[in-house]
């Protein structure tokens, strides 16, 4: 089955416009569009590690709300991208001054 479409009392000129307009909404659509890339899950072990602390620290971190835990059965996770997105530049930090 074909569908057309017909246009009347339109000029060449509008629907180049119409054209160029729907390019330039592609063009900004590609320069903001970021493909959703899966959540990464860190072990406790693998967290400790990636931030160079023992395994009391991230208990510690987790226990005060500085980490939000996951969990499946009896295994404890965490998402990197909040890991990192806790992370404050240094002299943010509580206590954390630096000359």
């Amino acid at each position: 089955m074909k569908v057309s479409t017909i246009l009347h009392e339109v000029t060449p000129e509008q629907i180049a416009r119409l054209f160029e307009g729907l390019q330039n909404q592609i063009s900004e659509l590609k320069q903001s569009f970021e493909p959703k890339t899966p959540t990464e899950y860190l072990t406790r072990t693998e967290l400790a590690e990636m931030l160079k602390c023992d395994l009391s620290t991230i208990w510690n971190w987790t226990k005060k709300g500085k980490l939000i835990p996951y969990g499946l059965g009896n295994r404890v996770y965490y998402k990197r991208a909040e890991v990192e997105a806790v992370l404050l530049p240094f002299g943010k930090n509580k206590g954390g001054e630096h000359e």
